[in-house]
């Protein structure tokens, strides 16, 4: 043989081994084995086209060789066109014998290649390959449904998943259909070759595969069933007798052959044997113990007589469900529902014969029992089966009757909650169940249920709910917010403005408000708050609003930076909107409000945390609406009474807020001005009139009196009094305000007890607190408008019963008055002789030793208010002793020292006031050993009260005070305890 010809011979050899690789390398079946069969052939056909032709002695040989090799190739091709070729399906069930002629094939090629001239044994071991066993599982489940034949739909539904995904086959039903009739045609054509055996394979695998939702249609499925029914008439038949087994007498379920022929069921004949038994029952023979063969044709028998029945029984009970037999109704719904729990086919049944509409109906039952069978035989119907879930929806007023059943007991709930969660399962039912009127509501009812398992359904159940947007808002509307906070902090942009949307329109109660910050709302809403489309701003705007109104959440809102992205949106120049202007401060109010509730111990928060922040946000007070004025004055408002009220008051007298807000009340604008009087009143409240008072003009002081004479606003008149109250004592302010009538203005408040009940507390502490500006020593004639005007017994009866408040400003007032009496108390003239022999003489003033009345001279002694000045003392409230205190020192100064002492004295006043020395209270402390010892000058005084005095005194000079060491010592000197040389002086 030439080398033309060996090469010839060769290159043919290498065309068949390319054929076959191509082929091979698309076979879908076994793909692994068979790349690694494409590969050992690729790697021949690299060794034939190296091989030197010219180096080999016997061409005969390699002849011979290469036609041994070229036709188990061919053999291989075959077989390669086979897996690739035929029904899928086919070459899946086949897939093990094609493996093992595979390896055939690979043992020949290696055969026929260690018969070339110069091939080594090394490269006919190195084309050595091992196959594994692909797809085992699948198919192990093939086999078994030969074998088992199980016409259930889950198990053909189940079952044809595996074998698309081992065929590379898309899980479509046209595709899967195709490969189901490629199957059916290779059934044909065993048949047409008489290869009985594997026609009836691919037979019981059709039958089974055929039960498959994606290989028949729900028609073709009907069509065949009613055939069957129809076919069977309308009695059950009896059991055969070969059915029973002969040890239990029960029919068989697993009927198994032993090894003399006869057939028991496989639990009952297992039994016998692990009693001892080693006889067959029937025949007493010897059995082998070893041998249970399955007797299938009999269980397919046994198995075809109950579905006959079966069958029978579903069309009968249909009738007897529609009558009003309670009993008989319960009666037929257990036998549904062990039809329906016994095999998957029976549900399919029930749905054909339309049971649904029917079932549904019954829901309607008074009788609790029907309607929870009902609702467990329709989850049964729905469980796994998406054409059964849509066909129990469609049904009219299913879900609602399912709904209803969530506000009955318990138990039937429980059932309605569980059927609803397998029907949530099904994505196109989910607007439907949320649509049900109520239905949401019950369901989140449901979640607090004492039941756990009640409760953790519904949980399920509102999880897939959640699933479409309107339920989540639904859910919202209900109260439960959970998967609207996920959806704002996770979702879509389209989806977070949606539920930004469903916050800022729905009721919140408090606690949801509470909740919705607390697990994280507000990062997600300042987030959509930098979009540039205004709409989405308001509605942004609109959530923080409400979510600001309760003020637990104020200072949250604020450290997570709320308030600083509001008040860049508020000065930007593209804010065009008055109406997310209103919103924006309407919010930033209801933060400032907030700041009035922080505790001293919390770490501090600033609402505005500079003065120029506080000058910008002030300035729109002149810029904007009556609405947003009033809403930028509240604000300011509750900052003010904020921890950081004080730094804030600073900032707004040293931005001329003043100024303004005078304004603002002179133009008498309702609307604004009670605001505006409120802050006002705030400013005042430091004692500091530096940018204050420049303002002031007599015009304000008009409106503010005409405010307290005429304004049905209780507030409003608060707030003027107040203001009146704490004007800076300038005596051209104190002029305008003798001109508009404020003194009677001021009596009339003290004296009107029913003007403003709701606020008599601080309109009477106000108004005394502005008397007080009249009372003032300096300005006798002043005081002597007071007096006239029948003041001081108001006073006298603010001493006796007012508020500690009331008290202490009514006692300054009385010590102003006082500190005049002794010059306004009118001498005594010295009688004639004869004029003292007729008459008695006249007694003066105990204190003043003059002529003293209430109207003339202020004395606290003619007006009665000695005893409770005195009273006064034994207050707790340190102010109110304080102003009493010094009001009665006025009866110990100059030329009334004597009397004045003998006059408190007389009046019980030495022993609380010794008292006061033991109050923590230095200022106190040393106004009142200043008294003592002006009165312990008085020998029988100082004897009198030495005991008592000791020990305060003793206690006050190991003090730190050196002031109040020294005076506290002069007391124990006074009262003869300590050396007048003591170092302590």
């Amino acid at each position: 043989m030439s080398d033309a010809i060996a090469a010839e011979l060769i290159s043919q050899v290498v065309l068949n081994i390319f054929d076959t690789v191509k082929v091979a390398n698309e076979v879908v079946i076994q793909k692994e084995n068979f790349n690694k069969f494409s590969s050992q052939l690729e790697k021949i056909s690299s060794i034939l086209k190296s091989l030197p032709i010219e180096d080999i002695e016997n061409p005969e040989s390699l002849k011979n060789a290469l036609d041994v090799l070229n036709q188990a190739i061919t053999v291989a091709k075959q077989l390669v066109f086979d897996g690739h070729g035929r029904s899928k399906i086919y070459v899946l069930m086949n897939s093990r014998r094609m493996v093992a002629r595979l390896k055939c094939c690979g043992e020949e090629i290696r055969r026929a290649l260690r018969l070339i001239p110069l091939a080594s044994k090394d490269i006919s071991e190195m084309l050595d390959v091992e196959y594994e066993d692909e797809d085992e599982q699948v198919l192990e489940k093939v086999e078994g449904a030969i074998q088992e034949r199980n016409l259930d739909g889950t198990y053909a539904n189940e079952l044809l998943c595996c074998i698309a995904d081992a065929m590379g086959v898309p899980k479509e039903s046209d595709a899967l259909k195709r490969e189901f009739q490629e199957l059916k045609r290779e059934m044909e054509s065993a048949r047409s070759r008489k290869d009985v055996a594997e026609a009836l394979r691919m037979e019981k695998l059709i039958a089974v595969l055929e039960r498959a939702d994606l290989i028949t249609s729900v028609q073709e499925k009907e069509i065949r069933y009613f055939e069957k029914r129809n076919s069977l008439g309308r009695t059950p038949l009896e059991p055969l007798h070969s059915f029973y087994c002969p040890i239990s007498g029960d029919i068989m379920l697993d009927p198994v052959e032993t090894s003399s022929r006869k057939t028991f069921e496989r639990s009952a004949i297992q039994r016998w044997f692990s009693q001892g038994n080693t006889l067959c029952p029937l025949t007493m023979l010897p059995l082998d113990t070893r041998i249970l063969r399955p007797n299938k044709t009999l269980r397919h028998s046994i198995q075809e007589w109950k579905d006959r029945n079966t069958i029978i029984t579903i069309s009968t009970i249909k009738s007897l469900l529609e009558t009003n037999e309670q009993e008989q109704v319960l009666e037929s719904l257990d036998k549904l529902q062990d039809l329906c729990l016994e095999r998957q086919i029976h549900l399919e049944w029930l749905k054909m014969e339309n049971y649904m509409a029917l079932l549904i109906g019954l829901l309607g039952s008074r009788n609790r029992e029907i309607r929870k069978r009902v609702l467990l035989i329709l989850s049964l119907l729905a469980k796994d089966d998406t054409d059964n879930k849509q066909g129990i929806a469609k049904v009219d007023g299913a879900l609602r009757s399912i709904v209803h059943s969530l506000a009955r007991q318990i138990e039937e709930s429980k059932l309605a909650l569980k059927l609803l969660l397998e029907l949530s399962k099904t994505n196109t039912l989910l607007q439907l169940i949320g649509n049900v009127q109520g239905g949401i509501l019950l369901i989140v009812t449901m979640l607090n249920s004492d039941d756990v398992e009640a409760a953790k359904i519904a949980h399920e159940l509102l999880e897939n709910l959640s699933f479409l947007d309107q339920n989540v808002i639904e859910m919202a509307k209900a109260n439960y917010l959970k998967p609207l906070l996920l959806n704002l902090s996770t979702g879509a942009k389209n989806v977070r403005i949606l539920m930004a949307e469903t916050v800022s329109e729905i009721e919140l109660t408090e606690q949801n408000k509470l909740s919705l910050v607390k697990d994280g709302a507000v990062r997600p809403l300042l987030g959509l708050l930098l979009e540039n489309d205004v709409e989405i701003k308001k509605v942004v705007v609109k959530c923080l609003l409400k979510l600001s109104s309760l003020l637990e959440n104020g200072m949250v809102m604020i450290k997570q930076g709320v308030t600083q992205q509001l008040l860049e949106l508020l000065y930007s120049h593209s804010l065009q909107s008055p109406a997310l202007q209103e919103l924006i401060v309407a919010t930033i109010m209801h933060l400032a409000i907030s700041t009035t509730h922080q505790q001293a111990e919390e770490e501090r928060v600033l609402l505005l945390d500079s003065e120029e922040q506080v000058y910008k946000f002030f300035s729109l007070v002149s810029l904007t609406e009556l609405d947003v004025q009033n809403m930028i004055l509240k604000a300011f408002q509750a900052l003010c009474q904020s921890l950081s009220g004080f730094t804030i008051r600073m900032w707004l007298r040293q931005i001329s807020a003043a100024k303004v807000l005078v304004q603002l009340v002179e133009l008498n604008t309702h609307a604004v001005r009670v605001n505006a009087l409120k802050l006002c009143y705030c400013l005042t409240e430091d004692g500091d009139h530096r940018n204050i008072s420049s303002h002031i003009t007599e015009r304000f002081i008009k409106v503010l009196m005409n405010i307290i004479q005429a304004s049905d606003d209780a507030e409003e008149m608060v707030a003027a009094i107040g203001i009146i109250s704490r004007l800076p004592q300038e005596t051209h302010i104190t002029e305008w305000l003798l001109d508009s009538g404020a003194l009677q203005t001021i009596s009339a408040c003290l004296k009107d007890q029913h003007k403003h009940a709701s606020h008599r507390k601080q309109v009477t502490e106000n108004s005394v607190q502005a008397l007080g500006r009249f009372t003032v020593s300096a300005n006798p004639e002043w005081q002597k408008r007071v007096a006239e005007a029948g003041m001081i017994p108001v006073l006298v009866q603010l001493l006796a019963s007012g508020t500690p408040l009331s008290k202490q400003k009514a006692a300054i007032s009385m010590k102003q008055l006082s500190e005049s009496s002794y010059c306004l108390s009118k001498p005594i003239k010295k009688a004639s002789v004869l004029k003292r022999c007729f008459t008695a003489q006249e007694i003066g003033c105990p204190a003043h030793l003059g002529t003293c009345t209430i109207e003339s001279s202020f004395c606290m002694l003619q007006g009665k208010a000695l005893e409770p000045l005195v009273r006064m003392l034994s207050e707790q409230d340190v102010g109110t002793c304080e102003a009493s205190l010094d009001a009665l020192m006025t009866l110990l100064d100059g030329q009334t020292q004597h009397s004045g002492s003998k006059v408190l004295v007389d009046a019980n006043a030495v022993a609380p006031m010794i008292k006061l020395l033991s109050v923590p209270a230095s200022r106190l402390q040393e106004k009142t050993l200043t008294a003592l010892g002006q009165i312990f000058q008085l020998d029988e005084v100082r004897n009198k009260y030495k005991a008592m005095a000791t020990m305060p005194l003793v206690d006050i000079t190991q003090s730190k005070d050196s002031r109040l060491k020294s005076l506290a010592a002069k007391g124990l000197a006074q009262l003869g305890l300590l050396d007048k040389q003591s170092s302590y002086f």
